[in-house]
This record gives structure tokens, C-alpha cells and sequence, in this order.
């Protein structure tokens, strides 16, 4: 192990300047240490040293530098040194092998007698070429390029003979390139390839003449060669080609310019057999039926390669160490081999032939040595494959024959391939073309077998077709010929496949688009593509079959031409894309008429594609307006809702992609893009329109916000700082257009506010409501609002700036419109979901006050809201709420002028007194003001007011008379005076009080004595506002205490007491009863629309009715609880008039009235619905129980004993309760009275729960129950029930109904076909506790069972609902309408329609798929 570094230290020695200065004067002491010590291991075989790589790689660099520089030394040690390095050159370590064959050169060069040391035929030899059989054992690239000068220093002596040794050697060499690893590895390829060329080069130049060695070399060893690498593809990656024509370049440069006939004649022997020889194997591999693919692609590559040996060349850079002999070219010939290979570099980037006349110049470069065979050689492989295609319709050989026309488009070669056939298709053609192809054969050809060829082979691999038509074209004169020839083949010969692959390799070759430049700029190419463009847009309109199949090829020669661009040109015409474009536009405007199925299988899509690779592909390009128009029609195809535009998921999402790739080509151009895009103006003219046009469902309005926000994520991609802000500008409605959409809002939102004080009115308005038919339209306004907060949510992302205060009046205008959906009692589905919209937007109160800066919305409104109109007041109102408190300060202040001095019809107008009056309450509600002297103020000028014009004043009179102005200002004095109370601390003086004690109760006089007219919205508002100004007053003489009474007036206190408390309960105790009694009907209305959501999937559904009265109904239970509860049921108690007992009692019967009042507004779905819930919670049983408490056993009045006996006598079930606040006389029969009432209202509207509490109570009770209904209500009842039927006017469809008032009989007859079904209803004596009975009539056509399950049916729907005869009939006959339409009873009652909560058979039985009800299968 110590050798190593005394090794590698000699050698390093060596190379260092002392030391070669000191060997060059012969003293080299401290050397022979180092090499006496290695010396000694010699021979390295037999030591252990020698094992070590890095040893005999160091040992081998010694040997080479002490060839260098001690040549003497090594000399004189030949005899060791020889074997140990010539003998070691098998050795196939990585590491050594680069110093061994160093080691090995120097050798041969320095030690002249080094094989007297080895035996090279027995030792040296026989490794050499076991090694290179081997292919370098994976070193190839690294030994191979010594192959050449090692076997130039072998002396003649080792060689003999010649022509076995290099036979063998070569051989050798070529088996080694036949090795797995050295075909699956380019560099070791490429090494042995390189070294078999240098090698067989070397030997044919120092063995010329001698003919043996010449025929082996080409024979044996180069034919062979190219034969193997034909066969496989791997091996031709090698650069075999390239460097067989640096060869064959070599020689015939050679054979040229030698003046030494004998050296020229033996290079044109060598070469002319060359060619012979592989024209036979070239003609073998093609004159296979079914030649091999590989075979015949090697042919082609070769061939391709010889035709231009310089240009073709592409050897690796890496490998700099090229070999070079001196002998082979002059220095004269250095400057055209410069020449020859710049033109080669030149034409090596173009895939295909360039123009003819370079084709031409490098056909001349070629000697003539090799032009003739090659020539030669080229026409008979062409002559076979034709043959061959002719005849067995060989596909390969016709590729072959496009390769090899590829590189030699001649004259001669198409005369060739022609032979002897005659132009009889060429002469049918216009002479133009006939003269044209009787001069050039390529043409003639081309008629006669290309175009056949193409129009057979309609597949998309037939491009080798295509490029035998370009070398055809190749061959042409000029461009007028060639635009002659494709002119006249798209005419008739070229089918649409064809042209398409024709314009493919125009786009795919710079040489090629050359060529046919002014045909595909023509007008014959032009109009053909705009009539295939009217043509598959039309058809496929109407077509049935699948435009994937049919259309495709077409559509994708559409998309080429409009796609694809040379130097930001188009391929074709401009005038024919623009032809184009429009008819594309005109096809997809008509896409909304067609049906979704249709649109399936429309021209759309292929339309989309079209576009989007000319929008994707037009960079650098300015579109022209009919692509901009094309770009607008698709992006509103996605801007409409599918309802409209019929377009299937699919399509929708390819429009989308292509409007977005055109927007994106507009958003990158320079300049002003607003101004240039007409695309950008008419999108947005386009976008105002339809929301202002009030057509938008809420689907609708998400489609377009959708497409506005891709649309403007697109736009701030754009280098234009002002585009966005353009857009959202155009898009925004004038001043004008605000008013008339807020003018056009439905004008029933305003209800609440009006209610609630927070907006103002003075005229009546509430004459429509929402159409019917609109009922899914939203309001313009809205969509207005919620598209332009649409469009600055997402401008404030790259925080462009509006101009105009745009950004503060849309944020006004949505809250507007948020409010006023707010304000609506009961808003429609769809504007409901229109909110939940916003909020996914995130378009709320919030976020949008933190869009801007709300301190400039002061401004704001002196700038654009005043003066004062209707709009203009309830968006100031609106708005006050989020002005700052100092704002509002500044504001009133400057609205308090406009309050003085007014006429009387300014007084009442909106910019007058009403108007600032209601905004400066506006203001006083939201409690910023504290100015105790100015709400003085205020109430002086509404004093004089009063004094002024006394008769504005609404003071106990008509208001039927009264304009809605007048009215409008009252309630704004009524609401400021209420503000006033609540507000203002300071004192009032006397004539204050006075002015609003008396102003507040004449208004109440005047509401109480307008009750026929509370229908009219401001008459109900005014008399709202006039109960808050009286609840106001009560509620501060409530508060005072001796503390505070002392700034009132001395008998203010005295004088509320004694005067104006009892005149206000006076007037609004009746006022109450008569508004509950009005309102209570309304109330089930707000349970039907929501009637779904209690479906018969619970087991027991209920539905509570108001939760107020039930909460109130609760409390009284209670309390009824202790003052009844021990008294037995029959057992009748007196109630002291107006004891505390009185007001409970009263107010527990007066709240049952209203639930019944309620219950029989509702339907007899919700009747069913609140009457479950009614039994759940037991309260109807409470009542009955404590009725039977207080009604008198006999409910007569007392005036009947002295009526005529023979009349039937007055009770209290018979006659109308009037409770009387002031007359006390009938106080006692207040309780009994308006008891009996209840009982006849619970009898009538809830018969079914009355009926069951009754079945279920103990004897008693149920005697009691019987006699008394029997004997006083029983007969009301009746007489009530049949003249209900009597004078009703509800009409049934093949169903009368008839009343018999003697026999208490109610005879209905159905009628339906020839079916007829007489049914007749006999009421008991206690009707309702007793049970009705249904008796048969006529019968026509029904079976007898189905006939007795109708009558259960009827008999049960009687029994069980809550309702009048006439209702349960109608259940009836719909239950039997349901049977004869096919529905299925079900088979546990046997009804289509349950009997209580009237539901539909919808349980299904996995089993028999029977249907059932809920309630059937949990009863």
C-alpha cells in the first residue's frame, strides 16, 4: 500500500517545470528512487500491489510521463516496461483505462522495439479483440477513439497478412456494436460507429489499389455494416449515416481533386461498388411485399442523408478529439467545405424542402461520383414502391415513396413514377392546369395518383400523402402555379379531410406555407371556406344526425384557419375571417330559439371551439368588430339564465371558457381598451338594460352576477388603471334612472316604516301589490343595486377609484333597497332568496358601510337629494341612521328654516313643512338630538301652525274629507310631539300642555269616529301614530313623582286624571275590541303559505295558533283555575260586576272569542292543524267545563216572559252580545251572555273536538252537557247549518246540494259519466253532539261495497272535521274526484283524503307498494 503515493508522486514530479528542466540536462537523481522502488514490483502480475486500481492507473500516468520526458529510461527498461503495459490491455477498470491507453499510445511511440518484448499475435491480440468483440466492456467512449492511432503505429510486420488482421479487426469492431449494452446507450453507439469509420477510412487510404482489401472493406465489412444498422432502428441513433457520408464525402473530394489518376481511378472503383452493393440491399429491402417498417424507415433515412452529406450532418458536440487526415483535403477546398456546411446548418431547422431553387443549389453541391447512383438508386426504389402501391395497395411502400419524395422532388423522379401512363384525367381539366401537367410530370402525377390516394385514405395519419402533394408543388415554376393547381384541386378533387391536412403542413413548416402563401391568401380558398362555414352553420341547425361525427373534420378546418397566424397576420384573407366570424355570430344568436335537446346537438359547441382557438390564438392581434360582436353574443349566452338560452351544463361551461379567452385578448391590448372595445361599451349598454328592464328571476340574477364577476376579474388583469372604473361607470344609471326604479318598487314595504315612524307619506299610495304574474320578477331597483355593489366588491380589490362619488351612491342605493326589503311584513319566496343571494356575496349593512366613507354621505345629500322629493325624502331617512351624530347636528340645523313660513299648501307639501318636519323626526329618533331649546323651538312653530291655519288641524272630524296631505302632516305633528314627550326634559309651559293634551285627544275623537275607514293605509297610520302620542302621555304622567311635579303646571296632574284618562280609555277600550275582531281573520293566512311544512310525515302534526293569545290564555287559566276550579261542572256561579273575579272571567271568554274568531278563518287544513294542538294542550276541555259554570240555566231574556207565546223566545244564543262600557245596567249580563256566546261559537266552528270532549266526560256531565244543548242550542244550530246550505253560492263541479229546514235533511246528488250517487244527511236532535246520519238515496252504476265506503267515508268526514256540512261534502266529493283519477285509497281506511288531517295516502309499503296514511299506521 505504500507504492501508491511513491507512485503517484513520481508522476506529479514529472509534470511540474524544475523537473523537466532538470531531465531536459540528463540529472534526475530524486527519480530513480521512486522508479527503482516500482521496479522492483515488476512484473506487476505477480504482486499484490498491481491489484490496487489507483496503483495502475498511477503506474500507467508514470509510464507516460517518463515517456515524455526520459525517453531514454524507458527505452533502456523496455523490457519491462513493454509487457507490463501492452499486456495489460484487456484491463477494463473505468479508472485505468484512460492511463492505460495513454500509457499504451506513448509506448508504441517511444519504444520502437516494444514487441520483441510480448508476442502481439498470441498475447496482444487476442485481448485487443476479445475487448472490442465486446464493444469496450461498457468503455467504448472511452477507448474507442484510440483504436485508430494504436493501429496506425502497428508496424507491418505484427500486421501481416494484412487482409486477415483487418478482417479481423473489423469484425471485431462490428460485433461489438451487435452488444445490449452498446445499443442501449447513445455514446457507446456513437464511439464504435465513429471508430469503425476511422478505422475502415485509415485503411482504405493506406491500402488503395490493392483490390482484395478494397472489396473487403466494402464487401465484408461497410455493406454488411449498413445492412445491420438498417435492421435495427436503435442502432441508427448511432450517427451511422452521418458519418458513412463524411466517408463518401472524403473519397469523392479525394477521387476529384487528386491529380493522380491512379489514386482517382481506384476511389471511383471503391465507390462504384459501394453503390452497387447497397443498391442491392436498399432494392432487397424494398422489394419485400410486406416490407419490414424498420427496413424500409432506415432506407429512407439514409437516403435522406446522402442526398446532402454536409447540411444533413449532426455528429456530437461533445466529441472535440476528431480525427483528421492531412491528406484528404487541400487547403483550397477548406473555404467550400466551409461553404457546404453553412448552407447544410442553414436548412437543418426547416422539417421540409425549402424552395425549389435551394433544393436545386444543394443537389449541385453533390459530386458527381454520387449524384448518378444516387439518382439511380432513388428512381428504382421510387419505381418499385409505386409498383408495389399500384399493385397490392401497399400503405408502407406509399409511405416509403412520400419519405423518399420528400428529399427528391425532381422532374426525373415523378417522370419515373409516371411510366407510361396516359393524361386522361388531366386533359378533363381547364387547359390552364391540362398545359401545366403536359410540362411538368410532378403535376401530372399529382392528378393521377396523389389526389386518388388522398380522397382513399380519409384518415387523420394521412399527412405522408400530403407531403407527396407538396414535393409534387415542390416541382412547380413559381407561386402562380402552385395557387393555380390548389385552386383548381379544391374545386372539385379535394375532399374537405384533405384540405384540412393540406393546411396542417402549411402551418407546420415556414418552407411549406411558403409554397402555397398566395393560394391560402386567395379568394377561391377564401369563398370556399365562408361556404363551408354558412353551410355546416345552417345544416347542423337542422341536422338529426350527430354533428360529432359528421362535422368534426369541418369544423376543425374552420378553427385552423381562424386560428392560426404568421408574423400576427392571419393564414388567410382577413376579409374571409371576418366573412366568417359573422356567420358564426348569426348561428349562435339563434342557439336561445332552439330547445335544450336540439341545442345538444347544435353547432354551438363545435362554435365555441371555433372561437376559443382564435381568441386564444390572436395574440398581438386587434380583433375586428365582428369578433367583438361574436365575443359580446357568447358572453351574454352566459349571462341569461338557462330558462331563456336552453343551453345544456356542457355548453355553458365552453362559452364561458371562450367569452373569458376572448376578454382576456381585450384586457392585454395597449391603448385606451374602453374606448377601442366595442365589445366593452355594448357589454355594458347591454348589462344596464337588463336589470333596469325588471325581467329578472332571482336565477336569472345570480347567471348574470356570475358572468360579471368573470368578467371583471378579467378586467383588473388589464395594465389600464382606469378600464374597471370605466366600466362600472357605464354601467351606472343617471339620477333620472335612480327615481324612476325607486318610483317603480312596490309600494307595499312601506307599511312598516310608516308604521314604525321611520318613513313619511302624504299621499295614498297601496293601490297595487305585487302582479301575480310577476311574482318571481324582481324589481329593477334591486337588480340594479345588487349588480353595481356586485361590480365595486370586486373593483376594491385592486382599490380602483370611482369617479363622481359613483362608490357612495350605490352603496346609498343598496341600502335602499335592502331596507326596503326589510320593511316588508310578509316578503314572496323569491325576494327572499334574493337576500340570502346577497349575503353569499357578502353584500350587507356592514360590509358595505365599510366600503366606503359614510362621512361624505352629508354631502351627498345636499348635493343630489334635495330639493326635497318623494324619493329624495325616504332615501335621507333611510340614511340618517348612519350619518354621524355631527352630521346630523349640521343637518337639522339646516332643515329648520324650511319649517317657517310656510302657506298652507307648503305646509303640506314633501318640500315643504311635511317633508322636513319628517326628516327632522327622522333625525330625532335616532336620539342625537339633545338641544333642549331647539325641540322648543320646533314645538313653537307647530303652535303657530295651529294658529295659522287652524284647519289642517284633523280635530274631530270626517276623514273621508280630509286630502292625504293634510293627513300626512297630522301624523308628522303627531309623531314629533311623541318624540317631544320622550326626548325633551326641560319644562313646558302651560299653554304647551295645553296645546298637546287637547291636540291629542281631538285626534283620538277623530280615529275613534273614522273606524269604517282604518282599510285606508294613512288613515291607519294616522290613527296609530295618535295611540302613541296617548301611550306617550300615559307614560309620563306614569313617571312623575313629587320630585319632578314640581316644574309641571299646578293642576296638569288633576286635570289628566279626572278629564283625560277617562276619556282616552273611553274611546279606545271599543276601539280595541273592534280592531282584534277585524284582525284575527287575517292571521291564518300567514300559517297557509307555510301549510308544506306541516306534512303528514310527523306522527300528530299541530299547529299553535298566535303564540301571543295562547301565552295570554295560559296565564288566564290559571287564574280561572282558582276562582272555578272547586265548583262542580253544572253548578252555575254569579260574578260580582267589575270585581277582580269580573275582569278575569271576561278576559278569559273575550280571548276564546278571538281563537274562535281565528280558528274559523283558516282553512280545514289548518282547522286540523290547531285543533290537534288544542286537544294536545286540553285547554278547549277547560273551557267547556268552566262554560258549564257560567251560563244561566235558562238563557232567556228577561223582556221574552211578556212576548207572545206562539213566538219562540229570545236567548242569549239567538241574540248578538253588545258589551256597553258605560252602561251599566247590563253589566250582569255581561258573563252569562258572552258565555253562551262562546259555547255557540266553540258548537259551531269546533263540532268534531266538542262532539269528543262530550263521548269522553263522566254521566254527569254528559247528561248536563245533552239536555242544555239539546234543549237551547241545538235547534239554532240546525236552522243555522241547513239555511247555510239554503243560500249558499259554492258551486260543485257534477255535485248539487239541497236543504229540507222541516226535516233538518241535507240530500246531496254526484254525478259523474254515467255513475250517480244520491247521498242524504239527517241531523240529530242535539245536533252537533249526536252523530249525523247518512242514509242512501239513488243509486246508478256503483258497486254496493264501493257504495257503503263512500257513505263510512262521508259519515266520517261529518263526524271528524271541524266544519259546516257544506265543507265536510266538499271533502267528500274531492276524496271520490281523487279515486276516479286513479289514486289508490288507502287500505287501512279506505279513503284517498284522511278523515281529520285531510293528507293524501303517501307511506309506501316496500312490499306490496301499497300507499298508506301517516296517522292511518300510527292509529
Amino acid at each position: 500500500m505504500r507504492g501508491e503515493p511513491v507512485v503517484a508522486e513520481a508522476s506529479m514530479t514529472l509534470h511540474q517545470p524544475e523537473a523537466r528542466h532538470a531531465f531536459t540536462r540528463g540529472s534526475c537523481p530524486w527519480i530513480t528512487g521512486p522508479w527503482r522502488y516500482v521496479e522492483s514490483f515488476l512484473p506487476f502480475g505477480k504482486s499484490e500491489v498491481f491489484c490496487q486500481h489507483s496503483i495502475r492507473s498511477a503506474y500507467f500516468e508514470l509510464v507516460s510521463a517518463l515517456c515524455q520526458r526520459t525517453p531514454q529510461l524507458m527505452k533502456d527498461e523496455a523490457s519491462k516496461v513493454s509487457p507490463s503495459v501492452l499486456l495489460s490491455i484487456d484491463d477494463s477498470d473505468p479508472i485505468v483505462c484512460p492511463a492505460l491507453w495513454e500509457a499504451v499510445l506513448y509506448t508504441l511511440t517511444t519504444i520502437e522495439d516494444c514487441w520483441l518484448h510480448v508476442n502481439a499475435k498470441k498475447s496482444v491480440f487476442p485481448k485487443l479483440s476479445a475487448m472490442v468483440r465486446e464493444g469496450g466492456r461498457g468503455l467504448a467512449a472511452v477507448i474507442y477513439p484510440y483504436l485508430l492511432p494504436f493501429i496506425s503505429k502497428l508496424p507491418q510486420s505484427i500486421t501481416d497478412p494484412k487482409l486477415d488482421f483487418f478482417k479481423n479487426f473489423l469484425t471485431s469492431l462490428v460485433a461489438g456494436l451487435s452488444t445490449e449494452r452498446t445499443k442501449t446507450s447513445f455514446s457507446e453507439c456513437s464511439a464504435v460507429v465513429s471508430a469503425f469509420f476511422e478505422c475502415l477510412r485509415f485503411i482504405m487510404q493506406q491500402n488503395l489499389g490493392e483490390e482484395e482489401i478494397e472489396e473487403m472493406l466494402v464487401n465484408d465489412q461497410l455493406i454488411p455494416f449498413i445492412d445491420a444498422v438498417l435492421k435495427d432502428p436503435r442502432l441508427q441513433d448511432g450517427q451511422l449515416f452521418n458519418h458513412l457520408a463524411e466517408t463518401l464525402s472524403s473519397w469523392e473530394a479525394k477521387a476529384d481533386l487528386d491529380k493522380d489518376d491512379k489514386t482517382a481511378y481506384n476511389l471511383e472503383k471503391v465507390l462504384l461498388n459501394f453503390w452497387e452493393r447497397l443498391s442491392e440491399i436498399c432494392v432487397e429491402k424494398i422489394s419485400e411485399p410486406e416490407a419490414d417498417v424498420k427496413s424500409v424507415l432506415g432506407v429512407s433515412n439514409l437516403l435522406q442523408v446522402l442526398q446532402k452529406p454536409k447540411s444533413s450532418l449532426k455528429l456530437n458536440k461533445k466529441n472535440v478529439g476528431k480525427v483528421r487526415f492531412a491528406d484528404e483535403m487541400p487547403e483550397s477546398n477548406k473555404e467550400n467545405e466551409k461553404y457546404v456546411s453553412s448552407e447544410g446548418e442553414n436548412s437543418e431547422g426547416s422539417e421540409l424542402m425549402a424552395e425549389p431553387s435551394l433544393t436545386h443549389s444543394c443537389s449541385d453541391l453533390i459530386s458527381p461520383l454520387r449524384k448518378k447512383p444516387l439518382e439511380d438508386l432513388v428512381c428504382k426504389l421510387a419505381e418499385m414502391s409505386v409498383n408495389y402501391v399500384n399493385e397490392q395497395k401497399s400503405e408502407q411502400h406509399l409511405r416509403f415513396l412520400s419519405t423518399l419524395l420528400n428529399s427528391f422532388s425532381s422532374s426525373q423522379v415523378f417522370k419515373v413514377l409516371l411510366g407510361d401512363e396516359k393524361q386522361s384525367i388531366v386533359k378533363a381539366k381547364p387547359l390552364e392546369i391540362a398545359k401545366l401537367a403536359q410540362k411538368n410530370p410532378a403535376i401530372q402525377f399529382l392528378y393521377q395518383k396523389v389526389i386518388g390516394w388522398l380522397n382513399e385514405y380519409q384518415r387523420k395519419d394521412a399527412g405522408f400523402l400530403v407531403d407527396i402533394l407538396y414535393s409534387a408543388l415542390c416541382c412547380c415554376d413559381n407561386h402562380m402555379e402552385r395557387k393555380a393547381v390548389l385552386d383548381d384541386l379544391i374545386e372539385v378533387d379535394l375532399k374537405w379531410n384533405s384540405m384540412l391536412q393540406v393546411i396542417e403542413k402549411a402551418c407546420s413548416s415556414s418552407d411549406k406555407h411558403a409554397l402555397v402563401t398566395p393560394w391560402l391568401k386567395g379568394d377561391i380558398l377564401g369563398e370556399k371556406l365562408v361556404t363551408l362555414a354558412d353551410h355546416l352553420c345552417n345544416k347542423d341547425l337542422e341536422s338529426t344526425v350527430s354533428s360529432e361525427s359528421y362535422f368534426s373534420e369541418r369544423w376543425s378546418l374552420l378553427s385552423l384557419v381562424l386560428s392560426q397566424h404568421v408574423k400576427n397576420d392571419y393564414l388567410i384573407g382577413e376579409v374571409y375571417v371576418e366573412r366568417i366570424i359573422v356567420k358564426l355570430h348569426e348561428t349562435l344568436s339563434k342557439a336561445k330559439k332552439l330547445s335544450e335537446a336540439e341545442n345538444n346537438d347544435s353547432s354551438v359547441s363545435f362554435i365555441c371551439d371555433v372561437a376559443y382557438n382564435y381568441f386564444s390564438s390572436a395574440k398581438g392581434c386587434l380583433l375586428m368588430p365582428s369578433s367583438e360582436d361574436l365575443l359580446l353574443t357568447l358572453f351574454q349566452l352566459c349571462a341569461e339564465s338557462k330558462e331563456k338560452t336552453h343551453l345544456p351544463d356542457f355548453l355553458i361551461s365552453k362559452l364561458k371558457n371562450t367569452w373569458l379567452s376572448g376578454v382576456n385578448l381585450l384586457v392585454h391590448q395597449t391603448g385606451d381598451t374602453y374606448r377601442q372595445s366595442t365589445f366593452l361599451r355594448l357589454s355594458a349598454l347591454w348589462l344596464k338594460n337588463q336589470v333596469q328592464s325588471s325581467s329578472l328571476d332571482i336565477t336569472s340574477l345570480q347567471v348574470l352576477l356570475s358572468a360579471v364577476d368573470d368578467l371583471l376579474n378579467a378586467l383588473l388583469e388589464s395594465e389600464d388603471t382606469y378600464l374597471l372604473g370605466d366600466y362600472i361607470g357605464s354601467v351606472m344609471p343617471d339620477n333620472s334612472e335612480w327615481e324612476k326604479m325607486r318610483q317603480s318598487l312596490p309600494m307595499q314595504w312601506l307599511h312598516r316604516p310608516l308604521l314604525e315612524g321611520r318613513l313619511s307619506l302624504n299621499y295614498e299610495c297601496f293601490k297595487t301589490d305585487f302582479k301575480e304574474q310577476d311574482t318571481k320578477k324582481l324589481p329593477s331597483h334591486l337588480c340594479t343595486s345588487a349588480l353595481l355593489s356586485k361590480m365595486i366588491l370586486v373593483a376594491l380589490k385592486k382599490e380602483i377609484v370611482l369617479e363622481n362619488n359613483e362608490l357612495e351612491k350605490i352603496i346609498a342605493e343598496l341600502l335602499y333597497s335592502l331596507q326596503w326589503y326589510e320593511e316588508l311584513d310578509n316578503p314572496p319566496i323569491f325576494l327572499t332568496g334574493f337576500c340570502e343571494m346577497l349575503q353569499k356575496m357578502n353584500i350587507t349593512y356592514d360590509n358595505l358601510c365599510g366600503l366606503g366613507n359614510t362621512s361624505g354621505l352629508l354631502q351627498l345629500l345636499f348635493n343630489s337629494f334635495f330639493p326635497l322629493t318623494e324619493g329624495n325624502m325616504h332615501t335621507i331617512q333611510s340614511l340618517c341612521p348612519f350619518l354621524s351624530k355631527e352630521d346630523r347636528k349640521e343637518f337639522i340645523a339646516q332643515c329648520i328654516p324650511a319649517l317657517l313660513a310656510w302657506t298652507k299648501e307648503d305646509v303640506c307639501s314633501i318640500n315643504g313643512g311635511f317633508g322636513h318636519l319628517a326628516i327632522f323626526n327622522s333625525c330625532l329618533q335616532t336620539k342625537s338630538i339633545d338641544d333642549g331649546e331647539l325641540l322648543h323651538g320646533i314645538l313653537k312653530i307647530l303652535i303657530t301652525w295651529k294658529k295659522d291655519h287652524e284647519d289642517i288641524f284633523l280635530f274631530s272630524c270626517n276623514l273621508s274629507e280630509v286630502s292625504p296631505e293634510i293627513l300626512g302632516v297630522n301624523t308628522e305633528i303627531i309623531r314629533f310631539l311623541s318624540l317631544f314627550l320622550k326626548y325633551c326634559s326641560s319644562p313646558l309651559a302651560e299653554s304647551e300642555w295645553d296645546f298637546i293634551m287637547c291636540s291629542m285627544l281631538a285626534w283620538l275623537e277623530t280615529t275613534n269616529e273614522n273606524q269604517t275607514l282604518y282599510s285606508v293605509p294613512l288613515v291607519q297610520l294616522f290613527a296609530c301614530v295618535s295611540c302613541d302620542l296617548t301611550c306617550e302621555l300615559s307614560a309620563f304622567f306614569d313617571s312623575t313623582t313629587l320630585d319632578t311635579t314640581g316644574g309641571l303646571p299646578v293642576n296638569l296632574i288633576s286635570e289628566w286624571k279626572e278629564f283625560f284618562s277617562p276619556g282616552i280609555h273611553s274611546l279606545l277600550l271599543p276601539l280595541l275590541v273592534t280592531v282584534t275582531g277585524k284582525l284575527m281573520p287575517e292571521f291564518p293566512q300567514y300559517d297557509q303559505d307555510n301549510l308544506k311544512s306541516y306534512g303528514d310525515e310527523e306522527e300528530e302534526p299541530a299547529l299553535s295558533p298566535p303564540a301571543a293569545l295562547m301565552s295570554l290564555l295560559s296565564t288566564q287559566e290559571d287564574l280561572l283555575e282558582n276562582v272555578l276550579g272547586c265548583i262542580p261542572v253544572g253548578q252555575i256561579v254569579t260574578i260580582k260586576p267589575l270585581s277582580e273575579d269580573f275582569c278575569y272571567v271576561l278576559g278569559y271568554l273575550l280571548t276564546w272569542k278571538l281563537i274562535l274568531t281565528f280558528f274559523k278563518a283558516a282553512s280545514s287544513q289548518l282547522r286540523a292543524l290547531y285543533s290537534m294542538y288544542l286537544r294536545k294542550t286540553k285547554s278547549l276541555n277547560k273551557l267547556l267545563y268552566h262554560l258549564f259554570r257560567l251560563m244561566p240555566e235558562n238563557p232567556t231574556f228577561a223582556e221574552t216572559a211578556v212576548e207572545l207565546s206562539n213566538k219562540d223566545p229570545k236567548t242569549f244564543f239567538t241574540e248578538e252580545l253588545q258589551l256597553g262600557i258605560r252602561d251599566t245596567s247590563t253589566l250582569p249580563y255581561h258573563i252569562p251572555h258572552l258565555a253562551c256566546s262562546v259555547y255557540h261559537m266553540t258548537l259551531k266552528d269546533l263540532p268534531a273536538m266538542v262532539r269528543l270532549w262530550w263521548n269522553s266526560s263522566e254521566k254527569r256531565v254528559f247528561s248536563i252537557v245533552d239536555r242544555f244543548t239539546s234543549k237551547y242550542v241545538s235547534n239554532v244550530l240546525s236552522f243555522q247549518e241547513i239555511s247555510s246550505v239554503q243560500t249558499s253560492t259554492q258551486l260543485f263541479n257534477g255535485m248539487t246540494v239541497k236543504a229540507r229546514a222541516a226535516t233538518r235533511e241535507v240530500m246531496a246528488t254526484y254525478t259523474i259519466e254515467d255513475i250517480v250517487i244520491e247521498l242524504i244527511i239527517q241531523l240529530p236532535s242535539n245536533y252537533p253532539l249526536g252523530s249525523i246520519t247518512v242514509e242512501s238515496g239513488k243509486r246508478v252504476g256503483v258497486a254496493v261495497q264501493q257504495w257503503r265506503n263512500w257513505m263510512l267515508q262521508l259519515s266520517t268526514y261529518l263526524t271528524h272535521q271541524n266544519g259546516s256540512i257544506m265543507e265536510g261534502l266538499a271533502l267528500w266529493k274531492n276524496n271520490v274526484d281523487k279515486r276516479f283519477e286513479g289514486v289508490e285509497d288507502c287500505m287501512i281506511c279506505f279513503s284517498v283524503i284522511h278523515g281529520f288531517n285531510y293528507s293524501l295516502p303517501k307511506k309506501a309499503c316496500r312490499t306490496c307498494k301499497k300507499k298508506f296514511h301517516s296517522a292511518c299506521l300510527v292509529s
